[in-house]
């Protein structure tokens, strides 16, 4: 059965500006039958192959794409396996010559910074022993302090 689609777009996204040209190929990590690759703009099918042609790109262009990749098996092939691809996202801004191309990895990636927040407040925090200390207050006049230090060695 197919497994693991993914969208590769060339050029990378990060050179890619109004008006060029832009190719997304989709592939699969495995898939022993004969695959077919079919293409979805905001979740309508538009093209099919495993590669989509993206020329002159402007406004119309924004938006969602994926691939569905599926497959037939069996001996009279009537078992179908579909992979569908994480989302695409293409922005192009009208007057803008900047094409913005982010990958389906927001909502992993946000929930990973977090993560790491937590764990390093947690670490931080046991790492001082809690709460922090209260400020010391200033001797009053007459008071006597006192203070006793244990200096140890580690072998």
């Amino acid at each position: 059965p197919v497994a693991n689609a993914t969208i590769t777009p060339s050029p990378p996204a990060h050179q890619v500006h109004a008006g060029d040209n832009m190719t997304l190929r989709c592939s699969v990590q495995v898939g022993s039958a004969t695959v077919t690759f079919t293409w979805l703009h905001n979740g309508k099918e538009v093209a099919r192959g495993p590669i989509l042609e993206l020329g002159d790109i402007d406004v119309g262009h924004s938006g969602t794409y994926q691939c569905v990749a599926s497959n037939q098996l069996g001996r009279d092939r009537h078992r179908v396996f579909r992979a569908l691809s994480p989302e695409l996202a293409l922005e192009v801004t009208p007057g803008s010559h900047w094409v913005t191309v982010a990958a389906g990895v927001g909502g992993s990636l946000l929930f990973l910074v977090l993560l790491m927040g937590v764990i390093l407040t947690w670490h931080w925090w046991h790492h001082l022993g809690g709460a922090p200390p209260e400020p010391l207050a200033l001797p009053e006049e007459g008071e006597v302090l006192y203070s006793h230090v244990v200096s140890t060695k580690q072998a």
